[in-house]
């Protein structure tokens, strides 16, 4: 419960989520839930010359990842 509790303080902060797959991605924590589950708004890939196919195209533009849930 600590960490949930830790991570229901930075809900509407900008906050960078580091992947198993070494990709970070930047965004504004919307909601997390007692299994740390999150969700964030205006995701936007930190390293885009290295992950350039997770770039958005625009919303919902090719490789984009706006609109999906």
């Amino acid at each position: 419960m600590l960490f949930f509790s830790f991570f229901k303080t930075l809900v509407d902060h900008e906050v960078t989520v580091e992947l198993k797959n070494d990709i970070s991605l930047r965004g504004t924590l919307r909601s997390v839930d007692q299994f740390l589950n999150i969700k964030l708004d205006g995701v936007a890939v930190v390293e885009e010359g290295k992950w350039p196919h997770l770039v958005s195209g625009g919303p919902g533009g090719p490789g984009g990842m706006e609109g999906r849930e």
